[in-house]
Protein backbone atom coordinates (compact mmCIF):
# COMPACT_ATOMS: atom_id res chain seq x y z
CA UNK A 1 0.00 0.00 0.00
CA UNK A 2 2.78 2.41 0.98
CA UNK A 3 4.66 1.73 -2.26
CA UNK A 4 1.58 2.53 -4.35
CA UNK A 5 1.10 5.83 -2.53
CA UNK A 6 4.66 7.04 -3.09
CA UNK A 7 5.07 5.86 -6.68
CA UNK A 8 3.80 9.20 -8.11
CA UNK A 9 6.36 11.04 -5.97
CA UNK A 10 9.15 8.74 -7.09
CA UNK A 11 8.18 9.19 -10.73
CA UNK A 12 8.26 12.96 -10.32
CA UNK A 13 11.76 13.10 -8.85
CA UNK A 14 13.42 10.12 -10.53
CA UNK A 15 14.86 12.02 -13.47
CA UNK A 16 16.67 14.72 -11.53
CA UNK A 17 19.69 14.68 -9.25
CA UNK A 18 19.39 15.27 -5.53
CA UNK A 19 21.39 18.48 -5.73
CA UNK A 20 19.39 19.89 -8.61
CA UNK A 21 16.14 19.05 -6.80
CA UNK A 22 17.43 20.86 -3.73
CA UNK A 23 18.38 23.84 -5.89
CA UNK A 24 14.84 24.14 -7.28
CA UNK A 25 13.37 23.68 -3.80
CA UNK A 26 15.42 26.51 -2.31
CA UNK A 27 14.72 28.81 -5.26
CA UNK A 28 11.03 28.03 -4.90
CA UNK A 29 11.07 28.97 -1.21
CA UNK A 30 12.75 32.30 -1.99
CA UNK A 31 10.29 33.03 -4.80
CA UNK A 32 7.37 32.22 -2.49
CA UNK A 33 8.80 34.48 0.21
CA UNK A 34 9.02 37.36 -2.26
CA UNK A 35 5.37 36.81 -3.28
CA UNK A 36 4.26 36.57 0.34
CA UNK A 37 6.07 39.80 1.17
CA UNK A 38 4.19 41.61 -1.60
CA UNK A 39 0.87 40.77 0.09
CA UNK A 40 2.10 41.62 3.57
CA UNK A 41 2.48 38.06 4.88
CA UNK A 42 6.24 38.23 5.43
CA UNK A 43 8.06 40.65 7.72
CA UNK A 44 10.74 41.40 5.14
CA UNK A 45 10.69 43.39 1.93
CA UNK A 46 10.57 41.21 -1.20
CA UNK A 47 13.12 43.35 -3.02
CA UNK A 48 15.55 43.00 -0.12
CA UNK A 49 14.99 39.22 -0.03
CA UNK A 50 15.95 39.01 -3.70
CA UNK A 51 18.98 41.27 -3.34
CA UNK A 52 20.15 39.40 -0.24
CA UNK A 53 19.91 36.06 -2.06
CA UNK A 54 21.84 37.50 -5.02
CA UNK A 55 24.61 38.84 -2.79
CA UNK A 56 24.98 35.60 -0.83
CA UNK A 57 24.91 33.32 -3.88
CA UNK A 58 27.28 35.55 -5.83
CA UNK A 59 29.70 35.85 -2.92
CA UNK A 60 29.71 32.09 -2.32
CA UNK A 61 30.31 31.39 -6.00
CA UNK A 62 33.22 33.86 -6.31
CA UNK A 63 34.83 32.81 -3.02
CA UNK A 64 34.54 29.14 -3.98
CA UNK A 65 36.35 29.85 -7.26
CA UNK A 66 39.14 31.58 -5.34
CA UNK A 67 39.58 28.76 -2.83
CA UNK A 68 39.41 26.09 -5.54
CA UNK A 69 42.20 27.91 -7.38
CA UNK A 70 44.33 28.23 -4.25
CA UNK A 71 43.90 24.57 -3.28
CA UNK A 72 44.00 23.33 -6.88
CA UNK A 73 40.72 21.50 -6.33
CA UNK A 74 37.97 20.66 -8.86
CA UNK A 75 35.27 23.33 -8.72
CA UNK A 76 31.65 22.45 -8.08
CA UNK A 77 29.60 25.63 -8.60
CA UNK A 78 26.38 23.81 -7.74
CA UNK A 79 27.56 23.27 -4.18
CA UNK A 80 28.48 26.93 -3.61
CA UNK A 81 25.14 28.10 -5.04
CA UNK A 82 23.24 25.79 -2.68
CA UNK A 83 25.20 27.13 0.27
CA UNK A 84 24.36 30.70 -0.72
CA UNK A 85 20.66 29.91 -1.06
CA UNK A 86 20.54 28.22 2.35
CA UNK A 87 22.19 31.24 3.93
CA UNK A 88 19.67 33.49 2.17
CA UNK A 89 16.82 31.67 3.91
CA UNK A 90 18.25 31.91 7.42
CA UNK A 91 20.10 35.27 7.45
CA UNK A 92 17.81 38.31 7.76
CA UNK A 93 17.67 40.23 4.45
CA UNK A 94 18.51 43.59 5.94
CA UNK A 95 21.00 46.14 4.63
CA UNK A 96 21.85 48.24 7.66
CA UNK A 97 25.43 49.19 8.56
CA UNK A 98 26.31 45.62 9.42
CA UNK A 99 23.94 43.59 7.24
CA UNK A 100 25.97 43.63 4.02
CA UNK A 101 29.25 42.89 5.81
CA UNK A 102 27.55 40.10 7.74
CA UNK A 103 26.44 38.49 4.46
CA UNK A 104 29.94 38.65 3.02
CA UNK A 105 31.44 37.27 6.22
CA UNK A 106 28.94 34.40 6.35
CA UNK A 107 29.60 33.54 2.69
CA UNK A 108 33.36 33.58 3.18
CA UNK A 109 33.28 31.46 6.31
CA UNK A 110 30.86 28.94 4.81
CA UNK A 111 33.02 28.33 1.74
CA UNK A 112 36.28 28.48 3.68
CA UNK A 113 35.03 25.74 6.01
CA UNK A 114 34.91 23.33 3.07
CA UNK A 115 38.61 23.83 2.40
CA UNK A 116 40.13 24.70 5.79
CA UNK A 117 38.04 22.95 8.46
CA UNK A 118 38.82 19.55 6.98
CA UNK A 119 40.62 16.37 7.91
CA UNK A 120 41.85 14.11 5.12
CA UNK A 121 40.03 16.23 2.53
CA UNK A 122 36.67 15.85 4.32
CA UNK A 123 34.96 18.91 5.71
CA UNK A 124 33.50 18.41 9.17
CA UNK A 125 30.72 20.95 9.55
CA UNK A 126 27.69 21.91 7.53
CA UNK A 127 29.04 25.04 5.79
CA UNK A 128 26.01 27.26 6.43
CA UNK A 129 25.73 26.18 10.08
CA UNK A 130 29.38 26.76 10.96
CA UNK A 131 29.30 30.13 9.19
CA UNK A 132 26.31 31.21 11.28
CA UNK A 133 28.01 30.07 14.49
CA UNK A 134 31.22 31.93 13.72
CA UNK A 135 29.56 35.15 12.55
CA UNK A 136 27.45 35.17 15.71
CA UNK A 137 30.68 35.86 17.58
CA UNK A 138 30.81 39.26 15.87
CA UNK A 139 28.78 42.36 16.80
CA UNK A 140 25.12 43.19 16.24
CA UNK A 141 24.07 40.51 13.77
CA UNK A 142 22.97 36.88 13.84
CA UNK A 143 20.84 34.44 11.88
CA UNK A 144 17.09 34.73 12.35
CA UNK A 145 16.04 31.53 10.54
CA UNK A 146 13.28 33.63 8.99
CA UNK A 147 12.21 30.75 6.72
CA UNK A 148 10.63 29.19 9.81
CA UNK A 149 7.28 30.97 9.64
CA UNK A 150 3.70 29.74 9.45
CA UNK A 151 3.29 31.09 5.91
CA UNK A 152 6.34 29.22 4.62
CA UNK A 153 5.68 25.99 6.55
CA UNK A 154 3.51 24.16 3.96
CA UNK A 155 6.05 24.80 1.19
CA UNK A 156 8.98 23.84 3.43
CA UNK A 157 7.27 20.53 4.25
CA UNK A 158 6.12 19.67 0.72
CA UNK A 159 9.49 20.35 -0.88
CA UNK A 160 11.30 18.80 2.06
CA UNK A 161 9.42 15.54 1.65
CA UNK A 162 10.55 15.37 -1.99
CA UNK A 163 14.19 15.92 -0.98
CA UNK A 164 13.94 13.45 1.88
CA UNK A 165 12.46 10.79 -0.38
CA UNK A 166 15.02 11.43 -3.09
CA UNK A 167 17.96 10.70 -0.81
CA UNK A 168 16.23 7.94 1.14
CA UNK A 169 16.71 9.66 4.49
CA UNK A 170 13.12 9.24 5.69
CA UNK A 171 14.07 7.34 8.85
CA UNK A 172 16.64 9.96 9.85
CA UNK A 173 14.32 12.92 9.37
CA UNK A 174 11.43 11.20 11.13
CA UNK A 175 13.70 10.33 14.08
CA UNK A 176 14.82 13.97 14.25
CA UNK A 177 11.27 15.36 14.20
CA UNK A 178 9.97 12.81 16.72
CA UNK A 179 12.90 13.43 19.06
CA UNK A 180 12.71 17.22 18.97
CA UNK A 181 8.91 17.09 19.42
CA UNK A 182 9.16 14.76 22.41
CA UNK A 183 12.02 16.72 23.97
CA UNK A 184 10.19 20.04 23.50
CA UNK A 185 7.06 18.70 25.21
CA UNK A 186 9.04 17.06 28.01
CA UNK A 187 11.23 20.09 28.80
CA UNK A 188 8.22 22.43 28.69
CA UNK A 189 6.33 20.24 31.15
CA UNK A 190 9.32 19.99 33.50
CA UNK A 191 9.75 23.77 33.38
CA UNK A 192 6.09 24.40 34.18
CA UNK A 193 5.22 25.77 30.73
CA UNK A 194 2.44 24.66 28.42
CA UNK A 195 3.60 21.72 26.32
CA UNK A 196 0.91 22.46 23.72
CA UNK A 197 2.03 26.07 23.34
CA UNK A 198 5.66 25.04 23.03
CA UNK A 199 4.82 22.47 20.37
CA UNK A 200 2.77 25.00 18.42
CA UNK A 201 5.68 27.43 18.44
CA UNK A 202 8.07 24.68 17.39
CA UNK A 203 5.91 23.75 14.41
CA UNK A 204 4.94 27.21 13.18
CA UNK A 205 7.78 29.55 14.06
CA UNK A 206 10.95 27.49 14.45
CA UNK A 207 13.74 26.22 12.23
CA UNK A 208 12.95 22.55 12.88
CA UNK A 209 11.49 21.56 9.51
CA UNK A 210 13.90 23.50 7.31
CA UNK A 211 16.89 22.33 9.32
CA UNK A 212 15.65 18.73 9.30
CA UNK A 213 14.88 18.48 5.59
CA UNK A 214 17.72 20.58 4.19
CA UNK A 215 20.69 20.81 6.55
CA UNK A 216 20.47 17.71 8.73
CA UNK A 217 20.44 15.52 5.62
CA UNK A 218 23.47 17.14 3.96
CA UNK A 219 25.43 14.05 2.82
CA UNK A 220 28.96 15.26 3.51
CA UNK A 221 28.35 16.04 7.19
CA UNK A 222 25.90 13.30 8.21
CA UNK A 223 26.56 9.61 8.91
CA UNK A 224 26.47 7.14 6.05
CA UNK A 225 24.73 4.14 7.61
CA UNK A 226 21.25 3.89 9.11
CA UNK A 227 21.95 3.18 12.79
CA UNK A 228 24.42 6.04 13.02
CA UNK A 229 22.02 8.32 11.16
CA UNK A 230 19.33 7.65 13.75
CA UNK A 231 21.67 8.48 16.63
CA UNK A 232 22.79 11.63 14.84
CA UNK A 233 19.19 12.71 14.26
CA UNK A 234 18.28 12.09 17.89
CA UNK A 235 21.25 14.12 19.18
CA UNK A 236 20.43 17.11 16.99
CA UNK A 237 16.72 16.78 17.81
CA UNK A 238 17.32 17.02 21.55
CA UNK A 239 19.81 19.86 21.22
CA UNK A 240 17.45 21.84 19.00
CA UNK A 241 14.87 22.36 21.73
CA UNK A 242 14.98 25.92 23.12
CA UNK A 243 15.23 24.66 26.71
CA UNK A 244 18.46 22.71 26.11
CA UNK A 245 21.48 24.36 27.68
CA UNK A 246 24.97 23.62 28.92
CA UNK A 247 25.44 25.62 32.09
CA UNK A 248 24.20 29.11 31.25
CA UNK A 249 24.72 28.62 27.51
CA UNK A 250 21.58 27.73 25.53
CA UNK A 251 21.92 25.95 22.24
CA UNK A 252 20.64 27.26 18.90
CA UNK A 253 19.74 25.48 15.66
CA UNK A 254 23.18 26.00 14.17
CA UNK A 255 24.98 24.92 17.35
CA UNK A 256 22.80 21.80 17.61
CA UNK A 257 23.71 20.90 14.05
CA UNK A 258 27.47 21.37 14.33
CA UNK A 259 27.53 19.27 17.52
CA UNK A 260 25.72 16.61 15.51
CA UNK A 261 28.29 17.08 12.72
CA UNK A 262 31.08 16.35 15.19
CA UNK A 263 29.36 13.10 16.17
CA UNK A 264 28.87 12.22 12.49
CA UNK A 265 32.52 12.82 11.73
CA UNK A 266 33.68 10.58 14.57
CA UNK A 267 31.47 7.64 13.58
CA UNK A 268 31.54 7.93 9.77
CA UNK A 269 33.89 7.18 6.93
CA UNK A 270 36.44 9.92 6.25
CA UNK A 271 37.14 8.81 2.70
CA UNK A 272 37.81 11.21 -0.15
CA UNK A 273 39.78 9.97 -3.13
CA UNK A 274 41.15 11.47 -6.33
CA UNK A 275 41.32 8.28 -8.41
CA UNK A 276 42.96 8.00 -11.82
CA UNK A 277 41.22 6.18 -14.65
CA UNK A 278 43.23 3.21 -15.92
CA UNK A 279 40.83 1.26 -18.10
CA UNK A 280 37.40 1.59 -19.67
CA UNK A 281 36.02 -1.77 -20.84
CA UNK A 282 32.68 -2.67 -22.42
CA UNK A 283 31.25 -5.50 -20.33
CA UNK A 284 27.74 -5.73 -21.81
CA UNK A 285 25.60 -3.95 -24.39
CA UNK A 286 26.11 -0.20 -23.85
CA UNK A 287 27.60 -0.96 -20.44
CA UNK A 288 31.16 -0.11 -19.45
CA UNK A 289 33.35 -0.88 -16.48
CA UNK A 290 35.60 1.97 -15.33
CA UNK A 291 38.71 0.86 -13.46
CA UNK A 292 40.48 3.39 -11.27
CA UNK A 293 43.67 3.36 -9.27
CA UNK A 294 44.14 5.37 -6.10
CA UNK A 295 47.19 6.16 -4.00
CA UNK A 296 45.08 5.63 -0.89
CA UNK A 297 43.81 2.13 -0.10
CA UNK A 298 40.05 2.11 0.19
CA UNK A 299 38.49 0.05 2.97
CA UNK A 300 34.84 -0.82 2.38
CA UNK A 301 32.26 -3.56 2.58
CA UNK A 302 31.03 -5.30 -0.58
CA UNK A 303 27.82 -3.60 -1.71
CA UNK A 304 28.64 -0.05 -0.58
CA UNK A 305 28.63 2.98 -2.85
CA UNK A 306 30.37 6.34 -3.24
CA UNK A 307 29.55 9.76 -4.63
CA UNK A 308 31.50 10.56 -7.78
CA UNK A 309 31.97 14.21 -8.75
CA UNK A 310 33.00 14.82 -12.37
CA UNK A 311 33.31 18.55 -13.16
CA UNK A 312 32.49 19.24 -16.81
CA UNK A 313 31.30 22.00 -19.09
CA UNK A 314 27.63 22.65 -19.89
CA UNK A 315 26.33 20.64 -16.96
CA UNK A 316 22.67 19.73 -17.44
CA UNK A 317 19.85 19.46 -14.91
CA UNK A 318 21.16 16.15 -13.63
CA UNK A 319 24.29 17.77 -12.26
CA UNK A 320 27.97 16.90 -11.90
CA UNK A 321 27.60 14.27 -9.18
CA UNK A 322 26.42 10.66 -9.19
CA UNK A 323 26.17 7.80 -6.72
CA UNK A 324 27.79 4.63 -8.06
CA UNK A 325 27.96 1.30 -6.25
CA UNK A 326 31.45 -0.16 -6.19
CA UNK A 327 31.54 -3.19 -8.46
CA UNK A 328 34.98 -4.12 -7.20
CA UNK A 329 35.67 -6.29 -4.18
CA UNK A 330 37.78 -5.03 -1.25
CA UNK A 331 40.14 -7.87 -2.17
CA UNK A 332 41.00 -6.23 -5.52
CA UNK A 333 43.61 -3.56 -6.12
CA UNK A 334 41.55 -1.36 -8.41
CA UNK A 335 38.27 0.46 -7.80
CA UNK A 336 35.60 -0.53 -10.33
CA UNK A 337 32.23 0.93 -11.22
CA UNK A 338 29.82 -0.34 -13.86
CA UNK A 339 27.89 2.24 -15.85
CA UNK A 340 25.02 1.87 -18.32
CA UNK A 341 24.83 4.36 -21.19
CA UNK A 342 21.74 5.41 -23.10
CA UNK A 343 20.90 7.37 -26.24
CA UNK A 344 20.60 11.12 -25.64
CA UNK A 345 22.54 10.75 -22.43
CA UNK A 346 23.25 13.30 -19.74
CA UNK A 347 26.18 15.69 -19.81
CA UNK A 348 27.70 13.64 -16.98
CA UNK A 349 27.59 10.38 -18.95
CA UNK A 350 28.93 12.14 -22.04
CA UNK A 351 31.86 13.39 -19.96
CA UNK A 352 32.48 9.87 -18.65
CA UNK A 353 32.73 8.47 -22.16
CA UNK A 354 35.42 10.99 -23.09
CA UNK A 355 37.40 10.93 -19.85
CA UNK A 356 41.00 9.71 -19.69
CA UNK A 357 43.74 9.40 -17.06
CA UNK A 358 44.12 13.18 -16.95
CA UNK A 359 40.46 13.85 -16.21
CA UNK A 360 39.94 14.96 -12.59
CA UNK A 361 37.27 13.04 -10.71
CA UNK A 362 36.53 12.89 -6.97
CA UNK A 363 35.15 9.86 -5.11
CA UNK A 364 33.82 10.48 -1.61
CA UNK A 365 31.01 9.68 0.79
CA UNK A 366 31.56 5.93 1.14
CA UNK A 367 28.16 4.77 2.36
CA UNK A 368 25.46 2.14 2.34
CA UNK A 369 23.81 -0.61 4.40
CA UNK A 370 23.28 -2.86 1.39
CA UNK A 371 25.85 -5.37 2.64
CA UNK A 372 25.81 -9.03 3.48
CA UNK A 373 24.76 -10.07 7.00
CA UNK A 374 27.38 -11.03 9.54
CA UNK A 375 25.70 -14.41 10.01
CA UNK A 376 27.27 -16.56 7.30
CA UNK A 377 24.59 -19.23 7.78
CA UNK A 378 21.87 -16.88 6.52
CA UNK A 379 20.25 -17.97 3.25
CA UNK A 380 20.56 -15.15 0.71
CA UNK A 381 18.73 -14.42 -2.52
CA UNK A 382 20.14 -11.70 -4.78
CA UNK A 383 17.77 -10.19 -7.36
CA UNK A 384 19.41 -7.85 -9.88
CA UNK A 385 18.08 -5.82 -12.77
CA UNK A 386 20.48 -4.56 -15.44
CA UNK A 387 23.39 -2.56 -14.08
CA UNK A 388 21.89 -3.01 -10.61
CA UNK A 389 24.04 -6.14 -10.55
CA UNK A 390 27.14 -4.17 -9.48
CA UNK A 391 26.78 -4.67 -5.69
CA UNK A 392 26.34 -8.40 -6.27
CA UNK A 393 29.46 -8.54 -8.41
CA UNK A 394 31.31 -6.98 -5.46
CA UNK A 395 29.83 -9.42 -2.95
CA UNK A 396 30.33 -12.55 -5.04
CA UNK A 397 33.87 -11.64 -6.06
CA UNK A 398 34.64 -11.11 -2.36
CA UNK A 399 33.26 -14.57 -1.51
CA UNK A 400 35.38 -16.13 -4.25
CA UNK A 401 38.59 -14.41 -3.16
CA UNK A 402 37.99 -15.22 0.50
CA UNK A 403 36.88 -18.77 -0.36
CA UNK A 404 33.85 -18.13 1.84
CA UNK A 405 30.93 -20.48 1.31
CA UNK A 406 27.46 -19.04 1.81
CA UNK A 407 24.00 -20.09 0.70
CA UNK A 408 23.52 -17.62 -2.16
CA UNK A 409 21.22 -17.79 -5.18
CA UNK A 410 20.82 -15.00 -7.69
CA UNK A 411 18.17 -14.02 -10.23
CA UNK A 412 19.73 -11.63 -12.72
CA UNK A 413 17.36 -9.92 -15.15
CA UNK A 414 18.18 -8.17 -18.42
CA UNK A 415 16.30 -7.48 -21.61
CA UNK A 416 18.46 -9.83 -23.65
CA UNK A 417 21.52 -12.06 -23.36
CA UNK A 418 23.71 -9.18 -24.53
CA UNK A 419 22.72 -7.17 -21.45
CA UNK A 420 24.29 -9.47 -18.84
CA UNK A 421 27.52 -8.15 -17.30
CA UNK A 422 30.11 -9.93 -15.14
CA UNK A 423 29.06 -13.42 -16.24
CA UNK A 424 32.66 -14.57 -15.84
CA UNK A 425 32.57 -13.79 -12.11
CA UNK A 426 29.20 -15.42 -11.56
CA UNK A 427 30.15 -18.57 -13.45
CA UNK A 428 33.41 -18.80 -11.49
CA UNK A 429 31.33 -18.60 -8.30
CA UNK A 430 29.11 -21.39 -9.62
CA UNK A 431 32.14 -23.64 -10.14
CA UNK A 432 34.04 -22.81 -6.95
CA UNK A 433 31.32 -22.05 -4.39
CA UNK A 434 28.14 -23.52 -5.81
CA UNK A 435 26.48 -20.09 -6.09
CA UNK A 436 23.66 -20.54 -8.57
CA UNK A 437 22.90 -17.60 -10.89
CA UNK A 438 19.81 -17.79 -13.09
CA UNK A 439 19.79 -15.35 -16.01
CA UNK A 440 16.27 -14.02 -16.60
CA UNK A 441 15.59 -12.50 -20.03
CA UNK A 442 12.58 -10.30 -20.61
CA UNK A 443 12.68 -10.63 -24.39
CA UNK A 444 14.14 -12.98 -27.00
CA UNK A 445 17.78 -12.60 -27.95
CA UNK A 446 19.30 -12.94 -31.40
CA UNK A 447 22.23 -14.92 -30.01
CA UNK A 448 22.45 -18.54 -29.02
CA UNK A 449 20.66 -19.29 -25.78
CA UNK A 450 22.82 -19.23 -22.65
CA UNK A 451 22.90 -22.00 -20.08
CA UNK A 452 21.00 -21.35 -16.84
CA UNK A 453 18.63 -18.95 -18.61
CA UNK A 454 14.89 -18.68 -17.98
CA UNK A 455 12.27 -16.35 -19.46
CA UNK A 456 11.16 -13.40 -17.42
CA UNK A 457 10.08 -11.11 -15.98
CA UNK A 458 10.83 -11.78 -12.33
CA UNK A 459 7.52 -12.21 -10.53
CA UNK A 460 6.29 -13.73 -7.31
CA UNK A 461 5.31 -16.85 -9.24
CA UNK A 462 8.81 -17.21 -10.65
CA UNK A 463 10.37 -16.69 -7.22
CA UNK A 464 8.27 -19.44 -5.63
CA UNK A 465 9.20 -21.78 -8.49
CA UNK A 466 12.99 -21.33 -8.44
CA UNK A 467 13.36 -20.46 -4.71
CA UNK A 468 10.97 -22.93 -3.05
CA UNK A 469 12.36 -22.14 0.42
CA UNK A 470 11.92 -18.37 -0.10
CA UNK A 471 10.24 -17.99 3.31
CA UNK A 472 13.57 -18.83 4.98
CA UNK A 473 15.64 -16.40 2.89
CA UNK A 474 16.92 -12.86 3.14
CA UNK A 475 16.27 -10.99 -0.12
CA UNK A 476 18.56 -8.35 -1.63
CA UNK A 477 17.07 -6.39 -4.58
CA UNK A 478 19.02 -3.96 -6.75
CA UNK A 479 18.02 -2.25 -9.99
CA UNK A 480 15.85 0.54 -11.30
CA UNK A 481 13.32 1.99 -8.89
CA UNK A 482 10.27 0.52 -10.70
CA UNK A 483 11.88 -2.92 -10.84
CA UNK A 484 12.82 -2.82 -7.15
CA UNK A 485 9.35 -1.67 -6.10
CA UNK A 486 7.59 -4.31 -8.22
CA UNK A 487 9.64 -7.11 -6.65
CA UNK A 488 9.12 -5.64 -3.19
CA UNK A 489 5.37 -5.79 -3.75
CA UNK A 490 5.63 -9.37 -5.02
CA UNK A 491 7.57 -10.43 -1.92
CA UNK A 492 5.14 -8.68 0.38
CA UNK A 493 2.29 -10.56 -1.30
CA UNK A 494 4.24 -13.75 -0.53
CA UNK A 495 4.26 -12.59 3.12
CA UNK A 496 8.02 -12.14 3.27
CA UNK A 497 8.59 -9.84 6.29
CA UNK A 498 9.88 -6.35 5.52
CA UNK A 499 12.94 -6.89 7.69
CA UNK A 500 13.88 -9.80 5.39
CA UNK A 501 14.01 -7.51 2.34
CA UNK A 502 16.91 -5.15 1.64
CA UNK A 503 16.66 -2.86 -1.35
CA UNK A 504 19.02 -0.76 -3.39
CA UNK A 505 18.31 1.14 -6.56
CA UNK A 506 20.21 3.23 -9.03
CA UNK A 507 18.88 6.59 -10.13
CA UNK A 508 18.88 5.70 -13.79
CA UNK A 509 20.25 9.02 -15.02
CA UNK A 510 21.00 8.58 -18.71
Amino acid sequence: MWLKLIKPIDKLIDGISMYRLLLYYLLGLLAAAIVFSSIGVMNYNGFEIGISAGVLVGACWVINKIFASIFNAPTNPESSILTGLILALVIPPTFNNFGFLFMLAASGLAIASKYILTIRYKHIFNPAAIAIVLTALGPRQSASWWVGTAAMLPLVIIGGILVMRKIRRESMVIMFLVTTTAATALFATIGGASALTSLREMALTSSAFFLGFVMLTEPYTSPTTLTKQLWYAAIVGVLLTPQTHIGHYYTSPEVALIIGNLFAYVVSSKTKLFPILREKIEIAANTFEFRFMSQQKLAYEPGQYMEWTLPHDNTDDRGARRWFTLASSPTENSIKIGVKFYDKGSSYKDAMLTMDQNTPIVASQLAGDFVMPKDTAEKLVFIAGGIGVTPFRSMIKYLIDMNQERSVRMLYSARSHEGFAYKDVFEEARRKLGINTMYVTSRNSTTKAMPHTIPGPITGKLITRVIPDYADCMFYISGTRPMVEDIQEALEQLHVPLHRIKVDFFQGYA
